[in-house]
């Protein structure tokens, strides 16, 4: 028998109130692969997102996590699906008032039974990865917007998650990082096999990292297309597909699908 997928959408319909914002949503999302959720401005990405991480309920359908519905399971097994999860939001969302390392150990203090020194072991470890070994005592004001997306990420894999979702992770970012964060994303997938669930609009992030993507239609009001992104740009199902696959300003539409923000990259602001 088949292992369940990590995340099963059945028939879901997105509203808020009365107005319909998406409807007859279905898909997959595979073990192990880079899954992007792509569409215009105002086309229910985010929304999507907060779905699929449970702070939405469904107006129809379903959501399952490895044939589990979070909606209706008990207490018990939510928890155990939110453990399996890590987010990293458009914005970071780290606490001001916290180190980059107490943001890091926040959801080790809260999720497991860790005493101090091992969470500390597991804060270093993971902002090393990110390369941040030697900022854990910096506010999150205190370093560039890049270092900040590098944090988060670091604390939404505090609990070596087995899907992590990431809300527009090159939003706010100069060409040259947010390359380095697709290249820590793509890291994270073939060093640890996790399953990550991305919305992006950015064309440049889409076409290195993604093994998939879903296009949501803001005039249709459900998917259109889903897909390798060579796939939908050298093959669109629509004229729609097509505009979006082959913005000029970012990769026109002959481009080959690697990374041409730093062709025409200004020059970034120092990251470390």
């Amino acid at each position: 028998m088949n292992a369940p997928h990590p995340i099963e959408v059945k028939g879901l319909t997105m509203r808020y109130g009365a107005l319909l914002i998406m409807e007859d949503l279905n898909f997959q999302v595979r073990r192990g692969e880079i899954f992007v959720i792509m569409g215009g401005s105002g086309s229910g990405k985010s929304t999507l997102l907060k779905h699929l991480i449970g702070l939405k309920a469904p107006a129809e359908g379903s959501i399952l996590f490895e044939g589990e519905d979070f909606l209706e399971a008990d207490a018990m097994t939510r928890k155990g699906i939110l453990q399996k999860m890590g987010v990293l939001y458009q914005n970071g969302a780290l606490w001001s008032g916290l180190t980059l390392a107490e943001n890091v150990a926040l959801p080790l203090e809260v999720y497991t039974e860790l005493d101090a020194r091992s969470i500390g072991e597991v804060v270093s470890l993971k902002l090393a990865l990110v390369g941040l070994r030697g900022f854990e005592a910096l506010y999150p004001s205190e370093i560039s917007g890049g270092m900040r997306k590098r944090a988060a990420l670091a604390r939404a894999t505090a609990l070596d998650p087995e899907v992590l979702f990431f809300d527009e992770p090159s939003s706010g970012l100069d060409p040259i990082t947010a390359s380095r964060l697709d290249d820590l994303i793509l890291q994270l997938r073939d060093s640890f096999g996790t399953t990550i669930v991305m919305v992006s609009h950015d064309l440049a992030s889409i076409f290195k990292v993604a093994d998939r993507a879903l296009f949501l239609d803001i005039e249709e009001k459900t998917m259109t297309a889903m897909g390798k992104p060579s796939s939908l740009r050298d093959d669109p199902p629509s004229d729609e597909v097509l505009r979006f696959m082959t913005r000029s300003s970012e990769t026109g539409p002959q481009e080959a699908p690697g990374d041409p923000r730093a062709r025409t990259a200004p020059t970034p602001r120092k990251d470390p």
